[in-house]
C-alpha cells in the first residue's frame, strides 16, 4: 500500500504541510526517532504510514485522528493501528476516520472485517458462543456463500 502513501505524500507536499512517513522500507533505527519527534512536535501536521509497519509497538500521544484508507483482512491489524494512538499519556480525544469506496471490493473487506470481530467477539471475548447462536444464514454469508449476497446461482454459471 505505499502507492497511497505516495499520493498522501504528494498531496501533504502540496499543501505546504509538514509530515512524517514510516513504511515497510523505514530502517529500524529510523522508526523511533521518526516517533519522538511526531510526538514533540506540534508543526509536523501528519504522520502517514502503513498499518503493517506502523501498527504494533508504537506510541503515537502526538495524534488525535486516526485515518484509515485502507482495511485489513484481519481486524486486529486495524484494531493494533488505532490503539497506538489509545497509550498512557494521551491526553485529547482520539478521533477515527475509516476511508471506503461504496461497492467496490475494499466494502466487502471491510464487511468481512466487520463479521470477523463480531465473531471473535461472541466466540472468544464474552465467551457465549454455541452453534445455536450463529445462525445458518449468517455463517452463509460469513463463508461467503453466493445466496447469502442476493446472488443468484444462474448467475454464477456464465
Amino acid at each position: 500500500m505505499t502507492r497511497v502513501l505516495d499520493v498522501l505524500e504528494a498531496f501533504l507536499s502540496l499543501h505546504g504541510h509538514t509530515y512524517l512517513r514510516l513504511d515497510g522500507a523505514t530502517r529500524v533505527d529510523a522508526r523511533q526517532p521518526l516517533v519522538d519527534r511526531f510526538n514533540a512536535d506540534a508543526r509536523v501536521f501528519a504522520f502517514i504510514l502503513s498499518t503493517r509497519s506502523g501498527g504494533v509497538g508504537l506510541n503515537l500521544t502526538g495524534a488525535d485522528s486516526v485515518v484509515f484508507y485502507d482495511s485489513d483482512w484481519n481486524p486486529s491489524m486495524d484494531a493494533q493501528a488505532q490503539d497506538r494512538c489509545h497509550r498512557i499519556g494521551q491526553t485529547r480525544d482520539v478521533h477515527v476516520f475509516r476511508l471506503v469506496t461504496a461497492a467496490t471490493v475494499e466494502e466487502n473487506i471491510l464487511r468481512k472485517a466487520q463479521q470477523k470481530r463480531a465473531l471473535g467477539h461472541l466466540a472468544i471475548e464474552d465467551g457465549h458462543f454455541t452453534t445455536a447462536s450463529l445462525r445458518a444464514d449468517c455463517l452463509a454469508e460469513l463463508l461467503g456463500a453466493p445466496a447469502a449476497r442476493g446472488v443468484a446461482p444462474a448467475e454464477l454459471e456464465g
